[in-house]
């Protein structure tokens, strides 16, 4: 055999094996959210690890520093092995047990969990009216979460715009405020160009898996609107939103809003959601009833809730 037949045959295996490796099917399991299954903690949170052959990404890490790790244990979720974690913003209730599950988790895989993906701004300082210092998960300061994460060889990764951080799995980076300015709580405050604005968390992001079937819009609170983060990811590759998964702050949205975000999913595609945390279950039935999803096709999540790499959900609880 000559060299050039050779060369051709290694060309055409490593590009078969290229594209298998874009090909690998994830397995979403739902690690916290505000329902429980029987022996889980649930919180008003959010936690999902995307798992395949190949590659694994934790996105967000819930409020309370064990709630995460109470459940992955109580699930038989084996994180030692996950070296990558998004946290889709600087709240509390998505970065709340990062340093526990580093913590725990490193001593049987010493890169376990250890790069961190944020959008840029996750660590500008918040401050209430009255001054006081808010930050991620515990700490009052930004940067002293950002230390002691550091400290368990934590090491960030600042995202500013859309990334590829695996196979099939996007970050959208901050998301351009399109079509929604705004959608989250009031009464913190950062600084910008040396004057106090009100924080409109530009650091939210969420990740977009990119399955056969179209987009899967994974959101810890939509915070930068569901529609614009759904246009950031057909900019990237211009598929069906496919399905929609985690919080999306529709919980205290009118009717109106609920009708024109229905509209749009509709539009795009929408054939499977999986709404929790804060997206409100009768937010997620106003869409799903206008769509006229079927009932298999739509879950609220509770803890231990499964996307099928074949996208079929599977239940864990009465949800």
């Amino acid at each position: 055999m000559n060299s050039c037949l050779i060369r051709v045959i290694i060309w055409i295996l490593c590009a078969t094996f290229s594209a298998l490796l874009q090909a690998a099917p994830y397995q979403v399991t739902v690690l916290a959210t505000n329902i429980s299954d029987y022996g889980g903690l649930g919180e008003w949170s959010f936690a999902a690890l995307f798992q395949s052959d190949q590659d694994a990404v934790l996105f967000d890490t819930g409020f309370k520093q064990d709630t995460v790790l109470h459940n992955v244990l109580h699930l038989d979720v084996d994180l030692s092995q996950v070296e990558k974690v998004v946290l889709s913003h600087f709240h509390s209730d998505h970065t709340g047990g990062l340093l526990i599950l580093r913590e725990h988790f490193r001593r049987v895989n010493d890169t376990a969990l250890s790069q961190v993906y944020v959008a840029k701004g996750f660590f500008d300082q918040r401050v209430t009216a009255t001054g006081v210092k808010v930050g991620p998960g515990e700490f009052a300061r930004a940067q002293d979460f950002k230390e002691a994460a550091r400290a368990l060889g934590i090491r960030f990764i600042e995202i500013d715009e859309p990334t590829e951080i695996a196979p099939r799995l996007w970050l959208t980076g901050p998301v351009p405020r399109v079509k929604e300015r705004y959608n989250g709580p009031a009464g913190l405050f950062v600084t910008r160009d040396g004057q106090s604005v009100p924080d409109i968390i530009m650091d939210d992001q969420s990740l977009g898996y990119l399955t056969d079937k179209g987009w899967l819009m994974t959101s810890g609170c939509g915070h930068s609107g569901l529609i614009n983060t759904g246009n950031v990811l057909q900019s990237i590759k211009d598929e069906p939103i496919y399905s929609i998964v985690g919080g999306f702050h529709l919980w205290r949205a009118d009717n109106d809003t609920l009708d024109r975000t229905a509209n749009w999913l509709g539009e795009r595609g929408l054939g499977l959601m999986m709404g929790g945390h804060c997206t409100g279950i009768a937010a997620a039935e106003r869409i799903a009833n206008r769509l006229k999803l079927p009932r298999a096709s739509i879950s609220h999540a509770a803890i231990g809730s499964v996307i099928t790499p074949d996208l079929t959900i599977i239940r864990s609880s009465i949800e």
